[in-house]
């Protein structure tokens, strides 16, 4: 004779405590769910709604500059220290996590062209109109110190834009051409130059330091090497690139701004097209920066927009703006990837959250664990029609909304032009060929012409 006994071992559904959750055994065997893949497709839809219910992406507007923002400069060492350049001439120093400004000064006479800070942290580097280069001590001055530079350069033409290098007590300016400087000294170690135009951004790769690309007013993307005398390899587009980005994670790759509303992402190795274009502003794109995952970039376009791009996809993922945003002159992402910095004309920097329905602050276990679960569901069920269509659906402004569907027309018309030209090409091929046939001796062109057309449609 034969029992069969249930045996249960208590640790499996005893609570230890009367706080702990009550203990819930499971079979997770798919013939006993089998509306499984319902639930889970009901709970993704309300996980895609709720992302969207709780999308609040703006968190804070940093003021007191009295002219526009013009350019900003991250901190190296302290992810809550950042350092903005405006129009007039003032650098100001911000703490982020007070959301104040810790320390104003008179840098230059005009724009503040550039800055950059040291790969240390202990200082920062500015350009501006008046034809010099200033360090400064990242520290304020102490009582009764005047707010004095620590080196000054006076250069001969005006420089656009500075970048130091990641390692290296080396920086490089641009304007009429490239100039690599030692910190120790007044002239530059080398100039590199690749045409006649200015050059409005030059920018070190993080990873293969010796390399930098810079941007010229006459259309190219001009890549060099510092332990060379001459320019490395050289591109031409259709219009003026703004300025350019490396990719933090990626040596080769690079993306660049441009005037025809669009963004490259170029592989330097291979320079003869785009690995992706990336295309949704309605107006140029005047900044670009790179996540520090190297995943995604930020772009800032004078349509008062501020864009998140994946880097392999060519349409963005998010879309930022204001009522009272104006042109986006200068943007930054963060070194903790959570957040993103923008400078605009209306004297405002602005703080952002880099996933626009991210809960700040400290996060129990249960709600890390629901939130890894809905993003798993959210991309498992990420295709259906339901799930995609709110996913991708983004208020715009009128203004915005309105030259996208200008521009959708455009292509279009663009698009029947095209292939009305490549058929009539065709049907000229065709007519030529029956030309030199016996049947076509003695006819006349027109003939031929309309013969060739019936033949062909």
């Amino acid at each position: 004779m034969r029992v069969k006994v249930l045996s249960r071992n208590p640790d499996d559904y005893v609570r230890e405590t009367k706080l702990d959750l009550q203990r819930v055994p499971r079979n997770y065997d798919p013939a006993l769910h089998p509306f499984e893949v319902a639930r889970e497709y009901v709970r993704a839809l309300n996980a895609t709604k709720l992302e969207r219910v709780f999308a609040k992406p703006f968190l804070s507007s940093l003021d007191g500059h009295r002219d526009g923002v013009n350019c900003i400069a991250k901190h190296p060492k302290s992810l809550s220290t950042v350092l903005s350049g405006a129009c007039d001439g003032e650098v100001r120093i911000w703490n982020l996590t007070k959301r104040q400004c810790i320390r104003a000064l008179q840098a230059h006479e005009g724009f503040v062209r550039g800055m950059c800070a040291r790969f240390c942290g202990t200082s920062f580097f500015t350009v501006g109109d008046d034809k010099t280069v200033k360090q400064w001590k990242m520290e304020s001055p102490g009582y009764g110190e005047e707010e004095e530079p620590i080196h000054t350069i006076l250069g001969k033409t005006v420089y656009t834009g500075i970048d130091h290098h990641w390692k290296d007590a080396v920086f490089a300016t641009c304007g009429q051409q490239v100039d690599i400087w030692d910190e120790q000294r007044t002239s530059p170690m080398c100039s590199l130059t690749w045409g006649f135009d200015s050059i409005s951004s030059v920018k070190f790769n993080p990873i293969e330091t010796y390399l930098l690309g810079s941007c010229a007013s006459d259309r190219n993307i001009v890549l060099y090497d510092m332990r060379q005398s001459t320019p490395l390899k050289k591109v031409i587009l259709n219009m003026r690139t703004n300025t350019l980005c490396w990719n933090p994670m990626e040596a080769f790759i690079f993306t660049a701004a441009n005037e025809d509303y669009n963004l490259y992402t170029f592989d330097m190795r291979y320079l003869t097209s785009p690995v992706m274009v990336h295309m949704d502003h309605v107006s140029a794109v005047l900044d670009v920066d790179y996540s520090p995952t190297g995943k995604e970039f930020v772009s800032a376009s004078f349509d008062k927009s501020v864009r998140i791009f994946p880097v392999d996809k060519g349409h963005s993922r998010e879309v930022y703006h204001t009522k009272r945003m104006q042109h986006v002159i200068t943007v930054k992402w963060t070194s903790d990837n959570k957040y993103i910095l923008c400078g605009s004309d209306e004297m405002n920097i602005r703080l952002w959250k880099a996933n626009a329905s991210e809960k700040l602050g400290v996060l129990a276990p249960r709600e890390k664990a629901a939130m890894n679960y809905n993003q798993k569901l959210k991309e498992k069920f990420q295709h259906h029609p339901q799930i995609k269509r709110i996913a991708r659906h983004r208020h715009l402004p009128k203004s915005i909304y309105c030259q996208i569907k200008e521009q959708r027309i455009m292509r279009e018309a663009r698009r029947r032009k095209y292939v009305f030209l490549f058929h009539l090409c065709f049907i000229l091929v065709f007519v030529l060929t029956k030309c030199w046939q016996k049947q076509c001796c003695g006819s006349s062109v027109w003939e031929c012409v309309r013969g060739a057309s019936v033949s062909y449609f």
